[in-house]
């Protein structure tokens, strides 16, 4: 355990599992917005409904994410928080990991 409350390999696995969350979380992206300019109504309507969805896509952790350490425990609510990952996604951490975020989310320790 570091100073920022998690190990170093947590860290180094974090740092590896964040561009496959991000590609498919951008891929998840890609089919929503597909599906938003094939709907009904007027062209110009869905362009821009595009334009603004793509505008604040653009500046979510699925999208660029600071990594830095200091940054770990942030990074990994707002990429729940934003549907990027879900608590399954952090079965290879450790438990103190996975604890903790289970506690940030309302859950309890599991006891294992």
């Amino acid at each position: 355990m570091n100073e920022f409350g998690f190990s170093e390999r947590d860290w180094k696995l974090f740092r590896s599992k964040v561009p496959g969350w991000q590609e498919a979380y951008m891929d998840r992206l890609n089919r929503e917005y597909i599906e938003l300019l094939s709907g009904g109504g007027n062209p110009a309507d869905r362009f821009w409904a595009l334009d603004k969805r793509i505008r604040r896509d653009k500046r979510g952790v699925g999208v660029v994410i600071d990594m830095r350490r200091s940054m770990f425990w942030e990074n990994i609510v707002a990429l729940i928080c934003d549907g990027v990952i879900d608590l399954n996604d952090l079965d290879d951490f450790s438990e103190d990991v996975r604890e903790r975020v289970r506690f940030l989310f309302g859950g309890f320790p599991s006891g294992k």
